[in-house]
Parts: structure tokens; sequence; C-alpha cells
């Protein structure tokens, strides 16, 4: 009965009277009640506009975005004037970031309305998403002129202001907010982020503090403040302030790849590589390639074929093609796609069988990672960085012809690099002007360098000291760095901000010097003047924050050391052959001297080669030639000591003649062992014998192949 009672009042229940009850559920927050009864309005009536409007507000409060999208455009179909429909309806699609669906219902309820400001004001924001910058800025300042005591719009003009760059236009514009509506936590938060981008860390700390009391709910605030402190050096603290604002929204990409660039920077390798697979999902991160074949996931390949996918900066690229060797050594092919003008620079690198570009499209593989996602595979940590180095090669011809170049460049050649890409976020705390570098041309015998490309090059006009400028066409027809390679193989050291020539040097294997801010970048951690990642690098860190001043007075006074103007070592690249030659020679010499002092020269020179040699593909036929290679080299050591004794003895009858005709059988069993080696390995480099190769037809035979 009392169901058929209640059936029955409903059925009685006029229309408006049914509408306001599930008004009355919705303002009460029962969205399920009210929405039962919204649909049971619109059964009877679909074509009620103001009723799909409040269910898709419905469906927005209760974040079912898509649903509530579809009931606003069932709305707007029905009642096509409405400008408020199209701005609700462009603000749904604005939280889905569908910016131009967005824009185009913003425009719609403006051509309704042509005074809407908070239309104009979140039109400026999506346009401003979509880099349409001055279109953006043309809906701020519109918006200004309706309502200029209105404190978001000059909040988004300072946020499109600060995104060019413009930070004291963008300080000038949260000021302003903040003078409208003291209590705005986002311009507080933003006004904070702007003075870290300025270097005024310590205010900055301070607003962004205030936005955190006033909306403690806010993630974003809490992950501005956590990178403020990671500014000031109190990693401890911000790594708090992100784990705050990841309980707040667990699904936060930014705070978990900052939290994993504090880790990182820390040296906490293990927790470090976890979060940092969250880059993929920050706005800032460039999308990966949708290949269809699966992630590697460090398994044994067993012949199967990995791309490698370079996914960020230049610099990014040329650290981490290190891991290359790594992942060939687990039984695969290994392709390395890469940015078009790195890949001459990395034909020469071990553990790549071919190199694609961006723009180019990949042969087949079987499985994939990003480049960068290869430390976290396989499990680095600070122990276990592949830090062997050169790993990269200048081309020979280069520097032969660079070299012939710099020639008229007398006394202690110093490289320098003063500028990076101004895209990057960091740029403003990494890059200094060129005047910094004057203190160290002053430094006796010093001839600095230009090694700068492209962004900065500009302050090569007005110098007050002097540096060599080699002009603008290095690299322009060789490929990224290829030039550069080459000059720094002729130079004794490179000087370098935070940027890829540091690591084209480090790769190179070159004496380096990086100047750091207080709070580097993760890769070169928080303390120390040696580098885990390049054995050739020193770092001079800032000593407070912004003081590069201090840097530069470290670095003219470690110039004038006579240690630092000696020579540098020689880096020249050599065919397999030739380094295996070396390397068992020094093998036998270990073996065989006793003088505690030579085996000490001995045994440094053999660790150095033998980390290069670790570089060279494994294989069984490989480990046979370097076998049969070190027993020639073992008898031409024998015969050597036997000629000597028959000198001393002044014994030169049949057996010296046959000694001395031993040596060139030998040499030349040696020359053929290297080539083939060569030959075996690939390399561009062959060794030739100028002596027709001598037979003995009785005895033909290799040594180790005579009964």
């Amino acid at each position: 009965m009392r169901g058929s009672q209640r059936q029955k009042v409903c059925r009685m229940t006029p229309p408006a009277d049914l509408f306001a009850e599930g008004w009355q559920y919705h303002q009460a927050g029962d969205l399920r009640r009210a929405e039962d009864v919204y649909r049971r309005i619109l059964r009877a009536d679909p074509h009620n506009g103001r009723v799909w409007f409040v269910l898709g507000n419905l469906c927005e409060a209760d974040s079912r975005l898509d649903e509530a999208v579809v009931c606003m455009r069932q709305a707007l179909e029905i009642s096509p004037r409405e400008p408020m429909g199209y701005f609700h309806l462009g603000n749904v699609l604005l939280k889905q970031e569908k910016y131009a669906e967005a824009e185009t219902d913003y425009r719609r309820c403006l051509e309704l309305q042509p005074h809407h400001v908070e239309a104009l004001v979140n039109l400026g924001f999506v346009l401003g998403e979509q880099e349409k910058l001055n279109e953006a800025r043309a809906c701020y300042e519109r918006a200004k002129q309706i309502r200029p005591d209105y404190a978001e719009i000059h909040h988004n003009l300072g946020n499109l202001l600060r995104d060019e760059g413009k930070l004291d236009e963008a300080l000038a514009c949260y000021r302003k907010a903040l003078d409208l509506r003291p209590d705005y936590a986002k311009a507080h938060v933003n006004l904070g982020v702007a003075l870290v981008a300025r270097g005024e860390i310590d205010t900055a700390v301070q607003s962004l503090e205030r936005g955190v009391a006033l909306q403690p709910d806010f993630a974003e605030a809490h992950n501005s403040l956590g990178t403020a402190l990671s500014v000031q050096g109190k990693l401890d603290e911000a790594i708090a302030r992100y784990e705050h604002a990841i309980a707040l929204k667990p699904d936060y990409p930014d705070a978990h790849w900052n939290r994993a660039l504090a880790w990182l920077l820390q040296g906490d390798f293990a927790r470090g590589w976890t979060d940092y697979e969250w880059r993929w999902r920050c706005k800032r991160t460039t999308a990966l390639p949708a290949y269809r074949q699966p992630r590697w996931d460090g398994t044994p390949l067993q012949g199967r074929t990995v791309l490698l996918y370079a996914e960020q900066g230049l610099g990014d690229t040329i650290q981490f093609v290190r891991y290359a060797p790594l992942v060939q050594a687990q039984g695969g092919r290994v392709l390395l796609q890469c940015q078009d003008g790195l890949v001459p620079l990395f034909s020469r690198c071990a553990g790549i069988d071919q190199l694609v570009g961006w723009t180019a499209t990949p042969p087949s593989f079987d499985v994939w990672t990003p480049l960068l996602s290869l430390p976290g595979i396989l499990k680095t940590t600070l122990e276990t960085i592949p830090a062997k180095v050169p790993y990269l090669f200048a081309d020979p011809e280069l520097v032969a012809h660079w070299r012939h170049e710099l020639a008229p460049v007398r006394g202690f050649r110093v490289g320098i690099a003063w500028q990076g890409s101004p895209r990057h976020a960091w740029d403003r705390h990494r890059s200094v002007p060129l005047a910094a570098f004057e203190s160290l041309a002053r430094v006796e015998g010093v001839r600095l360098v230009s090694l700068q490309q492209n962004h900065g090059t500009d302050q090569l006009r007005a110098l007050a000291f002097p540096i060599v400028n080699l002009g603008e066409l290095v690299d322009k027809t060789t490929g990224a760095f290829v030039d550069t390679a080459a000059i720094v193989a002729n130079l004794d050291l490179v000087i370098s901000i935070d940027s890829a020539i540091a690591h084209l040097a480090g790769g190179l294997g070159v004496p380096t010097w990086v100047a750091l801010h207080y709070t580097p970048d993760w890769r070169w951690l928080l303390d120390g003047e040696d580098s885990p990642w390049y054995p050739s690098l020193r770092l001079f860190r800032q000593p407070r924050v912004g003081d590069w001043p201090g840097v530069f007075a470290r670095m003219a006074d470690a110039l004038r050391t006579p240690a630092t103007q000696t020579a540098r070592p020689l880096l020249v690249e050599v065919s397999p052959g030739e380094l295996v030659d070396k390397l068992t020679i020094l093998q036998i010499k270990n073996e065989r001297i006793a003088d505690p002092v030579k085996l000490a020269h001995v045994r440094t020179e053999l660790e150095a080669l033998e980390s290069v040699r670790d570089s060279l593909p494994a294989s069984p036929r490989l480990d046979e030639l370097t076998e049969k290679l070190k027993a020639v080299n073992e008898q031409l050591w024998q015969v050597e000591d036997d000629l000597r004794s028959s000198e001393r003895n002044r014994d030169f009858g049949p057996r010296f003649v046959e000694l001395a005709r031993s040596v060139y059988r030998l040499n030349d069993l040696r020359s053929a062992l290297k080539r083939e080696i060569s030959d075996l390995l690939g390399a561009r480099f062959v060794e030739e014998k100028a002596h027709p190769r001598y037979v003995d037809e009785g005895n033909s035979a290799p040594p180790w192949d005579r009964p």
C-alpha cells in the first residue's frame, strides 16, 4: 500500500514542483536522488533544456565529466542562445584539458555576452595553454578594461608573463592581484614560483608558505614550496612537501617527479629511479612515440632487437648513450633512435648496431625503452654507474683539421661554454654571462676558445677580454657536436656551465670543469668536486645561491696552479686490433716484470686500457684471436730475450740468424691477427703492412698450429 501511495503522489506532482524537489536534493548534496528526479522529468519532457543543464552541472560535481559534456551539449541544442550554457560547458572542457574545444565555447559565450569577464579570463587561459600568447594577453587586457578590480585577471596575466620569462611584469601582476584580494592563495603561490625563478629564494618561501596556510589542501602549493626548499638545499623538507602533495593528490605527476629528482640528487637511486618514471605524465615532458611493441623490462634479450629512444635533450642523450653496451650485453641487437643531428657523433660509439634519427621510421624491433629509463631497468647505483671514458670519439680527420686551424692559438687552450637553451626550465639558474669568464682570461698563459653555439653568441660582440671565436659554421655541415668534439680534442681544458658541452667533453674523457648552481641538477649530486659519471670532470659549486663570482674566482685560482697547465692525456681513436695487441703486451709485462715501480706503471696503463676493452662486444671468436695474439707476443718477447743473450755472448751464428728471421715472421702473424680482430668488429681502421708476407715453405703453419 505504501508503495502505491508514493507512486500516486508522484504522478500528481506538477513538473515545477518535481524540479524543485530535485533541486532541493541537489543543493543538499544528495546527487543520486537529485539525478533520479531530473531523469524522470526528462523521460517525460526530453526537450527541457533547463533540466539537461542542471543535470550536466550535477555530473560535473560528481566528476563524471564526459556525461556532463553530453548533458550540456543537449541543453545548448535546445537553447542555443544561452551564454551561460556555453560558459559552463567551456569550464567542463577546461577541466578535461580539451583546450581547443573549450576555446570554441568560450568564444560563443562572448558572442552572446561580450562583457562576460569570467569567460574572457578563462578564454585567455586556454589560449595561453595553446601557446596563442598574443590572443591570451588581449583577452586579459580587455577583461581589465571591463573589471579592473577582478583579481583573477591580474593573476592569470602574471602566469602568462612568467611563462614568457617577463618576471618583473609577472611579479607586478601577482602583487596587484594580492592588493585586490590578500587571501588569494593561488596568487601567493605563483608569486613564490616567480620569485624562485628570479633567484629570490627566501622571499619565495615566505610567499609559498602563506599560500599553503591559506589553502592547506592545495596540492600544487605544497609541490611548489617543495621546489623552493630544494633550491635552498633543504631536501628532506622538500621531500616532505612533495609527499604531502601526493597524499592530497595521489596521481599528481609533478610531485612524484620532483620527489624523484630530490632522491636522485641525494644519491638515493633505488627510490629515485622508480618515481622518475612519472615524468611521462607531466605536462612539461614530450610525449613518447606510440610504439605497438612492448616496453623492455630488463630481461635477457636472447637475440631480440631493442630500440632505445632518446626522449630528452642533447646533453641527456650524450650522457646516457653510455648504456648501449650494457644493453647489448643482454644478448640482443641495439637500435638507438636519437636526435638527427647526433647520429654522426654516435657512429663511433660501442654497443649500437644501428642508429636512426627522430624524423626517420626505425627498422623492425621487438621491444623498446626510453633511454633515461635504462638506469632504473638496470638497477644502477652510485657504485655501478658505467663511468668508463672515453665512450665518445672525435673524427680523426676533423681532429687533424682543427689541429691545423688552432695552431696559431698559443698557450693553455681552454674551451668555454656559458649559455644553455633558454627553453630549459632551469636555464636562468645554470647559465652565466660571458663576462663571468673575464677573470679566467686574465690568467697568464690562458687562451679562451669559444665553444658556444646559437644562444649566447651575441655576447661575443662586446667583449672586454680576448677570446678565440671559431665562427658560425662549426657543426653546421658535420652534425651536432661533430666539429666541436674535434675542437675539444685539441684543447687542454674545457670549462662549461651545466649544458651539453659538459657531457660531450666528459664523454670524450677530456679534462673539464663544470660551474654548478648551489642546488644543481640531480646528476651532479649535492657534494664533492668529482662526478661519478665522468672521471675527467671537476665540479665547482656555488657556495651560496647565486654566487657565480665565487665560482669563477676559485676557477681562476685553480688555473694559476702549475699542475693545472700540464700536458693532458692524448685521446686518439685506434683500431680494436691495435687495442687488443697493446693489452696483451701489457698483460705479458704484468706477468714477467718484477721491479715494483715498473710494475705499478704497467698496471696503471693496463687498468686504463682494460676499461676501454670492456666496451668491445664480447664473442668467442674475439677471445680466441686474443689468446693467439698474446701467444705471438709472448714468442716475440722470448725472441728478443734470446737475441739480447746472443749479442751479449757475441754469438752471431746460425741461431742468431734464425732468431732474427723469426721476428718478421712473427710480426707478419701478429699483423694478420690484429687485422682479423678489426675486421671482426667492423673497425674503420685497418692494419696494413708495407713488406711482403714471409712464408717458410717448409714450415708455414703458425706456431700455435704446429704439431
